[in-house]
């Protein structure tokens, strides 16, 4: 944006200055859905959100602006109730949640942490050791490979990987945006096929709420159905498998290059050059910070489910994540990593006047704003659903369906739903209760071979959502971790997010709904969209032939 356009317009006129007149229309349309009952107004909210974000390219905004009308929804139209309503029942519920609060103090701790060993130097020397050189592949490949290792939480993920690669990337000449969809492709991908993760819980509880809805709970199964679902995670492995050609040939689809081409040099990068710090300084917070995190919840599982501790049993480590109170573990090793961290800090880097804590508190304020986006996407979210949101959506699953194709109508679903709500949690816990007992209404006895597939599919499109939502906390924490802007980081994700998509409507899903989830069609939807990839990148690269 240009100065004069920035002087010109405040932040919800946008760049092309039509972004105060189409919130004007979105706040009166608010009023005539209300006093018209439209059908659409459980989803209204989402709508005016997404349409406000992408306007004044403002995503706080935006999903403030969302927020307010669901609230003007909720009162009947009665707009001088609304910041109570809002304060009331929509911001200070969110403190009540164990989760939300421990996301909120670790996303804000890890931020100290990372920057005190950003500034140290100690970080880009144990990455470069590990790496063996700066490269754009090997940088990119080491976020990669770095994303996959940190599988226990996909939020904790984006933070970390996004924060630690980003001054190594804008050194090598990858793109911020190329970066953030690297680090964004391995978040919520890995932790939603992670056997053990902070997901798993909440997965295993919905699927045994499906089998609940369905009368069949005395059937249930659910750690069992979630291993076989793995292979039918389609979307998962389709933008695990993109992500990896896209590196190993340096393929940029879409906007991606040319977005990148026109960032501005990362102010981050200016800030680490000329550090001195030992690599020892670097690597003893991080192996304590991840050590902590799985000694930390593998004791409290064991010990919140009565079992000992030892002897060490990988079974005992899966249950102890179900049981185990992991926002005050994640707390607990993020306060001692940023300790070690603040103690080991080389003073030799520091400017006059300058001082560890400074570095340390200079980290927590760049998360703020995150912060901040986080709290707005959840009050949109607690308007969603007191307005029955879900509910809405989850109306347009009938019962009256072909069983070789509902896998496929679910991940489409699933990917709507996500992408509206900015939330694969609530996608799950919309979908799952749905989707399994349908799935026993239509597939007769062939429902139990039927149902990996199915339960692969409510992952799937959760996950979509998740990638491409400009309201999911993924996308924003993923954006701002790396220093790009939210909407710049879905315009470029998207195509790829989309070819994944596309893979699993088209292959994965259709195919294994076909031969009722058939083991070997996993592998077969694998290899077929491999294939294809590298035919669509061969034809994309040589261009269109002369005559």
């Amino acid at each position: 944006m240009k100065e004069s356009e920035s002087r010109r317009w405040p932040w919800w006129g946008g760049a092309s200055g039509w972004g105060g007149p189409v919130l004007i229309l979105l706040f009166g349309a608010t009023f005539v859905v209300e006093w018209t009952r439209a059908p659409v107004a459980p989803i209204w909210p989402s709508i005016v959100a997404l349409v406000a974000v992408f306007a004044t390219r403002n995503v706080l905004g935006g999903l403030l602006f969302g927020a307010v009308t669901g609230s003007i929804l909720l009162m009947d139209g009665q707009f001088w109730r609304v910041p109570l309503d809002l304060v009331e029942t929509h911001l200070l519920p969110n403190f009540s949640s164990g989760w939300k609060t421990g996301a909120v103090i670790f996303t804000l701790l890890l931020g100290g942490f990372v920057h005190l060993l950003e500034r140290g130097g100690g970080l880009q020397r144990l990455l470069g050791k590990l790496l063996h050189g700066q490269s754009p592949r090997k940088v990119e490949s080491g976020a990669a490979a770095f994303g996959l290792l940190c599988f226990f939480d996909g939020l904790a993920n984006s933070l970390m990987v996004g924060r630690i690669f980003r001054p190594m990337a804008a050194r090598s000449g990858v793109s911020r945006v190329r970066l953030a969809w690297i680090v964004d492709t391995t978040s919520a991908s890995v932790a939603c096929v992670a056997v053990i993760s902070t997901w798993i819980a909440y997965q295993l509880a919905m699927i045994r709420e499906g089998y609940a809805m369905a009368g069949r709970l005395e059937e249930a199964e659910p750690y069992a159905l979630f291993f076989a679902s793995i292979p039918h995670n389609y979307y998962v492995w389709f933008s695990l498998i993109l992500l990896t050609y896209a590196i190993w040939r340096q393929w940029n689809v879409g906007p991606m290059e040319r977005v990148g081409r026109m960032e501005k040099p990362d102010a981050l990068v200016t800030e680490t050059v000329g550090a001195v710090g030992g690599l020892w300084r670097a690597a003893v917070p991080v192996a304590a910070l991840l050590g902590i995190v799985f000694v930390g919840i593998y004791i409290d599982g064991t010990k919140a489910g009565g079992v000992p501790p030892l002897p060490f049993r990988v079974a005992k480590l899966a249950d102890a994540f179900s049981a185990a109170n992991v926002p005050a573990v994640l707390i607990v090793a993020s306060a001692i990593g940023a300790l070690l961290a603040w103690a080991f800090f080389p003073r030799a880097v520091l400017s006059k006047g300058d001082s560890a804590g400074a570095v340390f508190t200079a980290g927590m304020l760049q998360l703020f704003s995150p912060v901040l986006i986080l709290i707005m996407a959840w009050m949109l979210s607690s308007t969603l659903g007191a307005l029955g949101a879900a509910d809405y959506l989850g109306a347009a699953l009938g019962d009256r369906l072909d069983p070789a194709v509902f896998p496929t109508l679910v991940f489409l679903l699933g990917a709507l739903v996500a992408f509206t709500t900015g939330t694969s949690w609530g996608t799950m816990g919309l979908l799952m209760p749905l989707a399994i007992p349908i799935t026993f209404q239509i597939a007769g006895p062939g429902a139990m071979e039927l149902m990996p597939v199915v339960v692969g599919a409510v992952f799937s499109g959760a996950v979509f959502g998740d990638h491409c939502s400009p309201i999911s906390d993924t996308t924003i924490v993923t954006s701002l971790a790396c220093g790009v802007d939210p909407l710049d980081h879905v315009q470029t994700q998207l195509p790829y997010a989309l070819m994944a998509a596309a893979g699993a409507s088209l292959i994965g899903f259709p195919m294994a709904g076909m031969s009722d989830g058939h083991p070997l069609v996993a592998m077969v939807a694998l290899a077929a969209y491999t294939l294809i990839l590298v035919a669509i990148e061969t034809i994309l690269r040589r261009g269109p032939t002369k005559a």
